[in-house]
């Protein structure tokens, strides 16, 4: 690592521009113009790179197969926009451009600290990508050193930025609020990968109708249709695609085998290959350098050695998830439903099928946009509208479209489990109707 950094830019010139501007072909923005030597030095970085090794959207590409796109593609995306806001922004009221290389530097890293299977593997090992996105920006890392040659406060400025804890609202709004430069590219780009319609929306419509106030970034109220427009894309994007049953189903067999496999590590089972790589995780002492070396690669090398191995439910559910052997749903209503839960366990049991494992109730929840209402918890800072008189009124009291949404939050519930084991000749033929029937009624 010193080496690379001893071979690096000087401190002299890293506020600076490059000598000619770099691009990347992008097929969601077309270009991104990267003009800023710390932005092209932070991108060269071996915890940026990482990123490349990390998929945006977890187990999506299980239902849309072309759901490839990385981290890394999101995150230049993010900057991209972030810059095309700053331009827009400059010679502003309400904006001060010595803050310009600081929403950038945040945008680009905003998702740093994203694991492999970012969301699923959080909840099995309990850690947090915005944690570790804020010992990635201010330890011991590449990252940390080029953002110190731009001032010893200027990492912690940009980790206070991704926190939301940094004294500019503005400035925290424009990539951490109900519409921001984080959004707009996720939306964009995975609705393009996944090959869907629902997340398109005229972004440069919104770019040209933003303006910056003191708090956070407003739109004219000539382009409230695409702002709305922007909504309810959010809104399918999350019903349609993040939501999918099949895509959860996948989540849960990679969740079950993350738990089966620390659980067996807990237990001294011999693993025919020691999983050195895990062995931090799995005793809850995961270090920063540890951290770093995780990526998609190494979790899918273990499940493909895992198939083979002697314990009968952790190779079976590795066999499930790279074969796409997904477990079934079936609705479920906890208010209706909830009595049946403890029988199925008892049932799967009998069956000789463990319900840790192979029977899981899996939620999903969204709120496509509310607003702030005195004395509730999770405040969420509304999008306002600019009138030409110069006024601020919130978007749901101006548009009939969002109003109708904001502020209901959906809820669904799937019960998932194999159904090819159900269907198997061992498991006895009244158990089996009895599952069944509580399953399918």
């Amino acid at each position: 690592m010193e080496d690379w950094f001893e071979r690096g830019v000087g401190v002299s010139n890293i506020l600076g521009k490059l000598e000619e501007e770099k691009v990347f072909k992008d097929p969601v923005h077309r270009y991104i113009h990267v003009r800023d030597q710390l932005i092209w030095e932070l991108i060269g970085t071996r915890e940026f790179q990482r990123l490349r090794r990390i998929r945006q959207l977890g187990t999506t590409y299980t239902t849309f197969h072309g759901a490839e796109h990385t981290r890394f593609n999101h995150s230049l995306g993010v900057y991209e926009i972030m810059r095309r806001i700053i331009d827009n922004f400059e010679g502003r009221d309400h904006w001060d451009d010595s803050e310009r290389l600081v929403c950038l530097s945040a945008a680009l890293l905003h998702d740093i600290g994203h694991g492999p299977f970012s969301h699923s593997f959080e909840k099995v090992f309990h850690t947090d990508h915005e944690e570790w996105t804020r010992r990635i920006i201010l330890g011991n890392t590449q990252i940390n050193k080029i953002l110190k040659m731009a001032g010893n406060d200027f990492p912690m400025k940009v980790s206070n930025v991704i926190a939301k804890t940094y004294p500019n609202k503005l400035v925290v709004s424009l990539i951490s609020s109900q519409i921001d430069a984080d959004r707009m590219d996720y939306l964009q780009r995975d609705a393009y990968y996944t090959g869907v319609s629902y997340g398109h929306f005229d972004m440069e419509r919104i770019l040209r109708v933003m303006r910056p106030t003191e708090e956070q970034a407003v739109f004219k109220q000539s382009g409230m249709h695409a702002v709305e427009d922007y909504i309810m894309s959010r809104y399918q994007m999350y019903w349609q695609v993040y939501f999918h049953p099949v895509t959860r189903s996948a989540e849960v067999i990679l969740s079950k085998i993350l738990h089966r496999a620390k659980y067996l590590y807990q237990q001294k089972y011999q693993f025919k290959q020691d999983p050195i790589h895990f062995h931090s995780l799995f005793n809850e002492k995961l270090s920063l350098e540890d951290y770093l070396r995780l990526d998609e690669a190494i979790i899918m090398y273990y499940f493909q050695i895992w198939q083979d191995e002697e314990d009968r439910i952790l190779s079976d559910l590795c066999v499930r998830f790279n074969d796409r052997k997904l477990f079934k749903y079936v609705e479920f209503n906890p208010s209706k439903q909830w009595n049946d839960w403890p029988k199925l366990i008892e049932l799967f049991k009998q069956a000789g099928i463990d319900p840790d494992y192979y029977l899981v109730i899996d939620s999903s929840s969204d709120l496509p946009y509310d607003f702030y209402r005195p004395g509730e918890e999770g405040e969420r800072i509304p999008i306002f509208l600019l009138t030409p008189a110069g006024d601020l009124r919130e978007l749901s009291r101006e548009s009939d479209v969002v109003e109708a949404i904001s502020g209901k939050k959906r809820t669904d519930h799937k019960l998932y489990f194999p159904a090819d084991v159900l269907d198997n000749e061992n498991v006895q033929g009244e158990v089996k109707k009895q599952i069944k029937a509580i399953l399918y009624k």
